[in-house]
């Protein structure tokens, strides 16, 4: 069966933005007295809901309001460090998506990230002529988080295809394992920070300008 629509993650993949992730999580986590390497990151944080993160960091019992202080701490500092570099999406996703608009392919988003950070991003990036904001399907604190694949599923119902139908692009860790436990046709992994996926066999990109795109066609 043909691809009839695709689902994107959104940071580090439309977004190259996981250094700026990093680098505000360093910043979070010393005001808290807290550390996470590298490769911690990639496994605890990368992919996963604010809700989950917290919790996981500093205890079970965190109340909403809590989690909600503490993400928005985060994610203020996040802002701040995208608005010090230029923000633009990653390279040929506006070809790509200019592609599958004239072709009649349907896309979304499916993504971890917040309202809070949504907002932030249709405003500083080009998203308004491509998606809605309430097609997008994001971490509204009901989802489970990935690698648990509902996020996705919820995607594909947004989109009205099945799962046999549906490409998926990703980068973390977490989100790869949602794209296989959501049983979608094709997963293509954007390596937008130089991560080793050689345990994968799933095409890898750096640049949406070397997407192959007969595999829309019958």
């Amino acid at each position: 069966m043909e691809i009839k629509g695709v689902i994107f993650d959104f940071n580090g993949t439309l977004f190259f933005d996981t250094h700026l992730h990093n680098q505000a999580w360093d910043v979070f986590l010393k005001k808290h007295s807290l550390a996470l390497t590298h490769e911690e990151k990639n496994f605890k944080i990368h992919g996963k809901n604010n809700a989950e993160i917290m919790s996981n960091l500093f205890s079970k019992d965190l109340s909403e309001d809590d989690i909600k202080t503490l993400s928005i701490e985060k994610e203020d500092i996040y802002q701040s460090l995208c608005l010090k570099e230029k923000m633009e999406l990653a390279p040929g996703v506006l070809d790509f998506l200019e592609y599958l608009d004239k072709n009649n392919i349907p896309f979304t988003i499916a993504t971890a990230s917040d309202l809070y950070n949504l907002q932030f991003y249709f405003e500083h990036l080009e998203l308004k002529k491509y998606f809605d904001l309430n097609q997008i399907v994001y971490s509204n604190g009901k989802i489970k988080s990935k690698p648990h694949p509902e996020i996705f599923l919820k995607a594909m119902d947004v989109l009205n295809i099945d799962a046999s139908e549906t490409l998926i692009f990703e980068d973390s860790t977490s989100g790869i394992l949602a794209a296989e436990n959501s049983r979608a046709k094709k997963i293509i992994i954007v390596d937008s920070a130089n991560n080793d996926y050689s345990k994968w066999n799933y095409d890898v990109i750096t640049s949406f300008k070397e997407i192959d795109t007969s595999i829309f066609k019958k």
